[in-house]
């Protein structure tokens, strides 16, 4: 059995992913750290709830008991604190979505890449069995991809992200600019559009409806059909946790090079930075660190002022 150690347990994606988990039967949560803003009742349930073995005292404890950590917190300004002790175990680190939410941190992931660190992530969304099934189809019958339609709600980058990877499993690596196409509204809620272009000349459009809650869609249109599908919510954790029992067992896996995932962060932060500068086209080789952020603390405060208890038994 595959040993996964928690790192904060803000969200729902634990709860999300122990079920799947379970369902996959090849990794289980075996430990937790948690220095965020889920008090000891919950953290108390979550182990109680999934049979986990113990809740330990410092990172390093959590990096010595497990063979993989999962950070999960939603302040992704925070996730690169957490990441070196399972580095030095020569253990591989998972990063939850967003994994970082501005340019000198993905450049910090690069360098901790180039220097050997085992890390992978992110979205759900990348590895959905909808988008598996769409490459299961020969080539010659689907045609080959012109372009891509994503939909999806509730906010810009939290959210917004999910759509971004899963255009990233479609059309992989490659994007060079992106521009803000505008917005449209109704008195209470509003949808920002945003053009993807690529250096082999195929194009992505996403809409992300904030305040509300909207499905993953996604649309393809192929030189020999169009197909439209939404994703599954019920088995987009069971698609991902898949794939991660796979490369922890060194089996065939679709995890993609975190590369390919820091391009998805770079796409929403030149797509802000284009929205602040009206629609200009922002080239995603110009970013630096001058460029917007997303604040992932901002995020936290916000969401853990909202949050209902998840976890208390």
């Amino acid at each position: 059995m595959i040993k996964v150690g928690a790192v904060n347990i803000d969200t729902s994606h634990p709860m999300g992913f122990a079920e799947s988990m379970i369902k996959d039967g090849r990794l289980r949560y075996i430990g937790v750290f948690n220095d965020s803003f889920r008090d000891d009742k919950e953290v108390e349930g979550f182990i109680k709830r999934f049979n986990l073995e113990k809740r330990c005292d410092s990172i390093e404890e959590l990096a010595d008991l497990c063979d993989i950590g999962f950070i999960q917190g939603c302040n992704w300004d925070d996730h690169l604190r957490f990441v070196q002790p399972f580095i030095e175990r020569d253990k591989p680190v998972f990063l939850d979505k967003p994994i970082v939410g501005n340019y000198q941190d993905c450049c910090k992931i690069r360098q901790l890449l180039k220097q050997g660190a085992k890390i992978i992530g992110s979205s759900s969304a990348r590895y959905a069995y909808e988008i598996q099934d769409f490459f299961k189809q020969p080539l010659e019958e689907r045609g080959e991809i012109i372009t891509v339609i994503g939909t999806c709600g509730v906010d810009d980058f939290n959210y917004g992200i999910h759509i971004v990877e899963a255009i990233g499993g479609i059309l992989g690596a490659g994007a060079e600019s992106t521009s803000y196409i505008g917005m449209s509204n109704t008195e209470t809620d509003y949808v920002e559009s945003y053009l993807i272009n690529y250096k082999n000349d195929k194009t992505a459009i996403y809409h992300i409806c904030t305040g509300i809650w909207q499905p993953f869609s996604i649309t393809i249109m192929t030189t020999k059909s169009t197909y439209q599908f939404m994703m599954d919510p019920m088995r987009l954790y069971d698609a991902l946790i898949e794939q991660i029992a796979n490369y922890m067992e060194s089996k065939k896996n679709l995890l993609v090079d975190m590369n390919y995932i820091l391009e998805s962060v770079e796409i929403r932060i030149a797509g802000k930075q284009s929205k602040e500068e009206g629609g200009k086209k922002i080239l995603l080789s110009k970013l630096d660190d001058t460029s917007p952020a997303f604040n992932g603390k901002e995020f936290w405060k916000y969401y853990s002022q909202s949050s209902k208890p998840l976890y208390t038994i």
